[in-house]
């Protein structure tokens, strides 16, 4: 599953998309690659994040990482992955990734008017 969300009433333009997944392996599992940085690495590199430590954590449960582009416009982002336990012992995997400051940009057919932004 997989879902989009903007907020028309941010002039600067927000996102967030949020996917979720069902997964064989335990939560306890899912846990240690997301939140153990050796095990992180392996999909996630650090290089890919603003911070190499996260900026919240509930153990076992979420954890929320600031990440941030390397070219103009240098978005800022976070990504939240959250865990539960799921059908037949395996785990309900949600990654939910919040886009910030970027350039809004409108599709023609959006029904939203274009704010102007000042230099």
């Amino acid at each position: 599953m997989s879902d989009i969300a903007r907020d028309p009433r941010q002039g600067q333009g927000e996102a967030e998309i949020a996917l979720e997944y069902e997964l064989d392996a335990k939560p306890e599992r899912v846990w240690r690659a997301i939140a153990v940085p050796a095990f992180r690495e392996r999909w996630l590199p650090g290089a890919d994040l603003a911070e190499p430590e996260p900026i919240a954590s509930i153990p076992g449960v979420e954890v929320r990482y600031r990440m941030r582009e390397e070219e103009a416009p240098f978005a800022d982002s976070t990504v939240t992955f959250r865990i539960e336990p799921g059908p037949n012992g395996g785990t309900l995997f949600r990654v939910i990734h919040r886009i910030e400051g970027a350039a809004r940009r409108y599709a023609s057919n959006d029904n939203l008017r274009p704010m102007s932004l000042a230099a």
